[in-house]
This record gives structure tokens, C-alpha cells and sequence, in this order.
């Protein structure tokens, strides 16, 4: 019994006790001020019933009517202003929405002058209310209409805006058709009359037949079409520009002229290919503009709907701005009945927030003393324990953590001498676990930097081979060069004496049986035929030394050169050389060459050094992935080695795409490939630099790579090479004289 009496008196020292002490006290207070609030809100609810029951429904039907037909008003620019279907159907919900609000707070207006309420008004007030409220009614029956009007002809004015977008992009597909038509039929009729080519491919008509005023006035026929298709083109895109429905009727003349003029011009060339491909399209473009939808019409239309839409938005703010008036009105009318009930509300409320007042005082003063409490009974002694915390969390753990008492402070700071203790014990054994991971790390960084040291060393072995290489390329292409030259001088030399024998044969009259002559012809045409192909082989050997001899110097000279055939060239380079080095190696190649690239002004030495670095990959990439895939060297197997090759000419620039089937790279490696010495090969067949000098090159002429790929399936490289030389580029040096041996004849 002891025990326990003592243990009741120990608890009066525990932090819980305390708090729960304050929160009782707390709550009785709450509870004292809320028996206060009841009074005062009783007293209070008396006196606004009378206000409740009588005007405040009057009142909040009046403002409801008031809101409701500004947000008439409102959204009805927002039905005209609505740009798609959907969003005029989103507009016409929220307006049918606000309808029925309206139409609801209107009728509850219109009951209280019709019900009971009104019998305990003055007589005054109920005549004098009647009579605003049925004015209410009339204006707001007329504002409703006018909304209803406004949606119908918005409704309206979509297909119309459908049609007028179906009409501009016929008028663009029209105008597109007929450059399609007229450009290059000018340019042929132009070419034609100052060459008498029609086709490169026949020869040129005669002078007299070419170069007469017939084609001169075709030519001329052609260009004023082309001139009044300008002009009935403009005229119908400024009619989507116009404000003003009056102006429409003079574009329209002018565009029934303009239209007559081409009929004219289009008559004279009757029973031509160009009058039989153009006539149905011109019969489009007169359709559009004098049709009964044309886009005259339409737009007229249009613009006729726009004034009634602005009609209907005035009317409509005009009645809901007298309906505000006319609820005001009422308005002023029930606050009048309104003070009288307030002033009594307020007597009740005046009490109340004394006896509040009260409370609060007194809650205030409890809430000092409990804080001082706290203050010296636990929140010294928590800051005190705190800072002992952070000490030791800043690695001081040699201070002693001492605190007395018999709360819960007091068994945390406890609690917190344990941990301390254990702490510098645990501390002790980290530190000789850390020394040991330290050098652990140091062996690791060694053995990667040996590594990279190798990998260094084997780089510029590489890069030495490479270099002997190319000095060796560069003295054999020369050496082989004047026997070349032999060879094609001596072949054409050959065929011209060929000719001489067959001129010697026919001037000194030797005769010649039959088989005599067919051998000497069969003879003198294998012979022309063998000289034909020496030479042709023999100037295709010629080109291989050149570009030999330009990969094995550097060379700054700028020079329109033919992209296809340069990608081309250099890709059959590095197929031959892949060919060369693995007689098992094949790759299926795939060309896609725009006509219309032409020449471009470019370092052909340095660019074709780009393609061939890119084809190489290819090359090695789809090698690869054949050597992995199971089945491979059987034809029709499992997979094919095939490279892509295409060139496309852009606005400003040419495109060539280089694209293979092989092993393919992820993203990680994308992003480093044009960094110098990264490479993905074995050291002992790559330098990493390929694609690095590829990308200085192409950024060189102003252009860029960019590089798609997918892990395992391709891998594109995409070149960009500008139509026009950059403007920091150097200017071309003069090319220098290559010393040849000549055969004489």
C-alpha cells in the first residue's frame, strides 16, 4: 500500500502528467466559450428569422437574377469567339446552365409576390414590388431570346468556317497543280525556242522551224497565264483578308476579268499536251471564284452573319444592363425591411463578444503560466539535451551526458550516455575498417591507370602504322602513274592507227576477196573493241590513283564536285578494301542517288575521306554481326550484310544517309563517338580518330552529323553538307601542274 501511494506521487513529477493537466484546462475553457456562443447565436437566430423568412429570400432571388444575366451577357461574346464545335457545345452547356439558374431564381422572384409572404407586407411595398418584377420579367423574356437568336447564328457560322478552310486548301492544292504544270512548261517552250531542243535525248530541231514567231507567241501565251494565275490566285486569298462585305463585289470583277483573259490565252493553245493537263484544273480555280459556293460567296456570307451576331450581342447587353437597373430598384426596396431585424441582431452579438472577451482573457493568463511551466520543466532540459546530441554528431563523443530528475528527460539523457559509450567503441573499429577500403581503392585506380597507359601505347603504334601507310600509298600511286599513262596514250595512239590502216587499204585500192575483208574487219573491230576497254579500264585505274594521292596529302581546294559520284567512289573504295582484307566479306549494297543533287562546291579530298571512314564502319559493323549470327554465310540465311546509300537534296542543303544492318549502338556509345581515341574496335583495328576528323571535315564545309541507331538491328549516319561554300572558308589555291610522261602520236 506504500509502494503504490508512493509510485501515485512520483507520477506528479512526469512530463505526461503535466501536459494532460494543461489540456483539461484547456478543454474547459473551450467548453465554457462555447456555451457562450450558443447563447449569443440563440439570441441572434431569433432575431434574423424575421430576415430569413422575409426578405433575404427576396433579396437573394433578386441578386440571382442580377448575377445570372451578367453571365448571360457575358458568355454570349464567348459563343462568337468559340473556335471549334466541341468548344461552342462546351459554351452552349454552360449558358443552358446558367438558363435554368436564371429562369429559377426569376420564378422564386415572381412567388413572392404571389404567395403568403406577401400578405404580411405593406400595401406599398407589394404594388411597388409587383410592378418592378414584372418589368424584371419582360426584359429578362427578351434578353433570353436574344441569346437563343445568338446560338442559332453561331451554330451557323461553323459550316461556314468549315467551307471557307475546305476552300483554302483547295485554292492551295489548285495554285500547287498549276506551278506544277506552268513552270515547267515555260522552261521547255523557253529552252525549246532559243535551242530547238525538245528532248535532250533527240536531236535539235532546225532554226527555221524552231526560232519563228509562233513559238515566240506561244511562249508569250504561256507567260501571261502564268501571270493572271498570280493574279486570280492573289485576288482570292485577299478575300479571306477583307472586313468589309463591300469591298467583295470589286474583287470579284476583277477576278471574272482576270479568269476571261486566261480562257482567252488558254484558247490559242487548243489541241496542245499543256491545254489538254491544264484546262481541268483552271476549271477548278474559275469554280472557286465564280461558283455557287465560291469563295467569294462564302466569305460574304460570313461577313453578313458577323453584323448580325453584333446586333444581337448589343440588344443583349442593353436588356440585361435595365434588368440590373430595374433589380437595384427592388433591391433598395427590401433593405429597408431588413435594418430593423439587423439592428436587433447586432444587440445579441455585442453580448456575446463581451463574454468572449472574458474567456479569452482568462484563457490567455492560463496559457502564460502553462508555458513558463514547460519552459523550466522541459524545454530547457530538451535544448540542453539537444546540444549534447549535436556534439556528438560532430564527433565529440568524450563529453559526459549528466542530467538530473525523474522524468522522461531525464531517462533520455540516460539513454544517450549508453549510446555514447557504445559510439566510441564502435568508432575505433570503423577506423581501422576505412584504412584497409582507402588502400583497397588505391590498388584498383593503379590497375586502371596501367590499363589506359597500354591502350595509349597501342594507339600511337596504330597511328605510326597508318602513317607509314599512307607515305607508302602516296610513293606507289606515283610510281604507277606514268605506266598508266602509257597504257591509255599508247591505246588511243593504237585506234587511230587502225583508222590510218583502213584509210591506206581504201586509198591505194587493194583488193580483197570477200573472207579477206570480213577477217580484216572482224579483226580491226575486236581490236577497236580491246582498245576501247583498255582505255576505259585504264582511265578507271588513273581515277584510283588520284584519290590515292589525295588521301595521302592534305588538301585545302574547294571544287564543285558531283556528291553522287563521290559517295559512290569512295564506298566502292571501302568495299574493295574490305574485300581485300577478308576474301570471306560481302555486303549487299543498296543505292538511292538524287538526280537533282548536281554539284557542290566542296574539299572533294577531305569529304571523301568522310565517306569512306563511314563506310568502313559499315563495313566492320555488319561483318561483325555476320560473323555472330548463326548461319550467316549461307545464301538466304538468317541475315544479309546490306548498306544503304542515298543522297537527297534539301532547301539549303544536301543530305547524304549512309545506313547499315550491323551490330548497331546504344546511346551511351553515341555520345562519345566523336570524341578523339574512342573507338569501340580492338586496339589493333582502330584509332579512334575516324570519326573524329569526319566531324571536324563536315563542320569544316558548315555542315553536321547526326547519327541514329538502334542496339543490334542498324546504325544511320546522316550528313549534311550546305549548298553554298561558308563564308570562313579559305578561297580555292590555284591547282598544281602534275608532271605527266606523254607518248607522242
Amino acid at each position: 500500500m506504500v509502494d503504490r501511494l508512493k509510485r501515485l506521487l512520483a507520477i506528479r513529477y512526469r512530463i505526461s502528467t503535466q501536459l494532460y493537466l494543461a489540456i483539461g484546462g484547456a478543454v474547459a475553457l473551450t467548453f465554457a466559450a462555447g456555451l457562450v456562443g450558443w447563447f449569443s447565436f440563440d439570441r441572434v437566430g431569433s432575431a434574423q428569422s424575421r430576415v430569413n423568412e422575409g426578405s433575404v429570400p427576396e433579396l437573394a432571388a433578386a441578386f440571382g437574377v442580377a448575377q445570372y444575366s451578367g453571365e448571360l451577357t457575358a458568355a454570349a461574346p464567348n459563343l462568337i469567339a468559340a473556335g471549334t464545335r466541341e468548344e461552342f457545345a462546351r459554351i452552349s452547356a454552360d449558358i443552358d446552365r446558367v438558363f435554368l439558374e436564371f429562369k429559377g431564381h426569376l420564378a422564386l422572384l415572381e412567388a413572392r409576390y404571389q404567395g403568403t409572404d406577401a400578405e404580411a407586407m405593406t400595401h406599398e411595398h407589394d404594388s411597388h414590388g409587383a410592378t418592378l418584377v414584372a418589368d424584371i420579367r419582360a426584359h429578362s423574356d427578351q434578353l433570353i431570346g436574344d441569346i437563343e437568336a445568338l446560338k442559332t447564328e453561331t451554330s451557323g457560322s461553323f459550316a461556314l468556317a468549315e467551307q471557307r478552310a475546305a476552300l483554302q486548301t483547295e485554292l492551295a492544292a489548285v495554285r500547287a497543280q498549276l506551278d506544277d504544270i506552268l513552270a515547267p512548261a515555260i522552261d521547255d517552250q523557253f529552252f525549246y525556242t532559243l535551242t530547238g531542243y525538245r528532248d535532250l535525248a533527240e536531236p535539235a530541231a532546225p532554226r527555221s522551224q524552231y526560232f519563228t514567231e509562233d513559238e515566240l507567241v506561244r511562249y508569250r501565251r504561256l507567260s501571261e497565264i502564268q501571270g493572271s494565275v498570280n493574279i486570280a490566285t492573289e485576288l482570292l486569298a485577299n478575300a479571306f483578308t477583307l472586313s468589309d462585305a463591300s469591298l467583295i463585289e470589286p474583287l470579284k470583277e476583277r477576278f471574272e476579268a482576270t479568269a476571261s483573259l486566261i480562257e482567252r490565252n488558254l484558247g490559242t493553245l487548243e489541241g496542245s499536251a499543256f491545254h489538254e493537263a491544264a484546262t481541268p484544273v483552271f476549271a477548278r480555280l474559275f469554280a472557286l471564284g465564280l461558283g455557287d459556293e465560291s469563295v467569294f460567296a462564302v466569305f460574304k456570307e460570313e461577313l453578313e452573319l458577323a453584323a448580325r451576331q453584333q446586333d444581337l450581342l448589343a440588344t443583349s447587353r442593353s436588356d440585361s444592363l435595365q434588368v440590373v437597373v430595374e433589380v437595384n430598384s427592388l433591391v433598395s426596396l427590401t433593405q429597408a425591411n431588413t435594418q430593423e431585424a439587423t439592428d436587433a441582431s447586432a444587440g445579441a452579438i455585442f453580448t456575446g463578444r463581451l463574454l468572449l472577451a472574458i474567456i479569452g482573457g482568462v484563457s490567455l493568463a492560463g496559457a502564460i503560466v502553462i508555458v513558463a511551466l514547460l519552459r523550466r520543466t522541459l524545454l530547457a532540459r530538451l535544448e540542453m539535451l539537444v546540444r549534447w546530441m549535436r556534439r556528438m554528431a560532430g564527433g565529440d563523443l568524450e563529453t559526459t551526458v549528466e542530467m538530473e530528475g525523474r522524468d522522461e528527460v531525464a531517462d533520455m539523457a540516460a539513454a544517450l550516455e549508453v549510446f555514447r559509450r557504445n559510439s566510441l567503441e564502435a568508432q575505433r573499429l570503423n577506423l581501422v575498417e576505412q584504412l584497409a577500403n582507402e588502400l583497397q581503392d588505391k590498388n584498383v585506380e593503379l590497375e586502371s591507370t596501367l590499363g589506359e597507359l597500354n591502350k595509349a601505347q597501342d594507339q600511337i603504334v596504330m597511328r605510326e602504322k597508318l602513317a607509314a601507310l599512307g607515305e607508302l600509298t602516296a610513293g606507289v600511286a606515283h610510281e604507277i602513274r606514268n605506266p598508266l599513262n602509257f597504257v591509255n596514250n599508247f591505246s588511243e595512239v593504237s585506234g587511230e592507227l587502225l583508222d590510218e590502216l583502213q584509210e591506206v587499204l581504201e586509198e591505194e585500192g587493194i583488193e580483197l576477196n570477200e573472207e579477206q575483208k570480213s577477217l580484216v574487219e572482224e579483226i580491226t573491230g575486236d581490236l577497236t573493241s580491246n582498245l576501247e576497254r583498255i582505255r576505259s579500264h585504264g582511265l578507271r585505274a588513273n581515277r584510283i590513283v588520284e584519290n590515292m594521292l589525295r588521301m595521302g596529302r592534305s588538301s585545302g581546294e574547294w571544287l564543285e564536285t558531283d556528291i553522287n559520284g563521290l559517295v559512290e567512289e569512295h564506298a566502292k573504295l571501302a568495299y574493295h578494301s574490305a574485300r581485300a582484307t577478308d576474301a570471306e566479306f560481302q555486303l549487299d549494297i543498296k543505292e538511292e542517288y538524287d538526280p537533282e543533287t548536281g554539284a557542290v562546291e566542296v574539299i572533294p579530298q577531305d569529304l571523301g575521306r568522310v565517306f569512306l571512314n563511314m563506310v568502313s564502319n559499315a563495313c566492320y559493323a555488319t561483318n561483325e554481326r555476320r560473323a555472330a549470327t548463326p548461319g550467316a554465310e549461307a545464301v538466304g540465311g538468317p541475315y544479309t550484310p546490306t548498306l544503304w546509300l542515298s543522297t537527297q537534296r534539301r532547301d539549303d542543303h544536301v543530305e547524304i544517309r549512309i545506313k547499315d544492318n550491323g551490330m548497331g549502338m546504344p546511346p551511351e556509345v553515341i555520345e562519345k563517338i566523336f570524341n578523339p581515341f574512342f573507338t569501340t574496335k580492338p586496339t589493333d583495328q582502330g584509332t579512334g580518330l575516324g570519326l573524329s576528323m569526319s566531324n571536324d571535315i563536315v563542320r569544316r564545309h558548315g555542315g553536321q552529323i547526326h547519327v541514329n541507331s538502334e542496339p543490334g538491328e542498324y546504325t544511320e549516319m546522316i550528313v549534311e553538307v550546305p549548298l553554298e561554300r561558308p563564308s570562313e572558308a579559305p578561297a580555292a589555291p590555284e591547282e598544281a601542274e602534275t608532271e605527266e610522261e606523254e607518248v607522242p602520236a
